[in-house]
């Protein structure tokens, strides 16, 4: 019979301490961003917002110019952000991070989750009709079993 070692609980190192937020601009995006940041003020985690900025979409691939549209949405979602912080400056006061990272979503955020070191990712559920077939970027991240995955409707 073995002895059995009591619990020893450690103060200060039970919940996430970086919890990752895929940001896009979509609505659904937007709610996972604001749950994410409930959930990291009521755990004192640092809050990493990402968002993934393609590196080619069909309007490059037919010679339209791009790279400097993601890089104006993400300007205009860091915008949006200082903003709702400022509003809300009682609710929001938590250490947060606005990251951006180049590729498509998935990976992204994979690349992102790793590189930040997340205990824990949020995103926002797919609002596009061909992930039914494809797969969404939470469902994949849901499989790849890295992380625990929270999907926001």
């Amino acid at each position: 019979m073995t002895e059995q070692q009591p619990h020893r609980f450690e103060r200060g190192t039970d919940g996430p301490k970086v919890i990752v937020a895929g940001l896009d601009g979509s609505d659904s995006s937007m709610r996972a961003a604001a749950y994410a940041a409930g959930l990291a003020r009521r755990q004192n985690a640092m809050l990493a917002l990402v968002y993934v900025q393609p590196v080619m979409t069909a309007g490059a691939a037919l010679g339209v110019p791009v790279s400097g549209a993601t890089g104006e949405v993400a300007e205009d979602l860091v915008s949006e952000i200082r903003a709702a912080t400022e509003r809300f400056s009682d609710a929001w006061d938590m250490r947060w991070e606005f990251h951006t990272f180049r590729g498509d979503p998935y990976n992204g955020l994979v690349t992102a989750a790793d590189e930040l070191k997340a205990d824990a990712v949020v995103v926002g559920a797919s609002e596009s009709a061909g992930h039914r077939f494809v797969g969404s970027v939470a469902v994949r991240l849901v499989k790849a079993g890295r992380w625990p995955v929270t999907v926001v409707p």
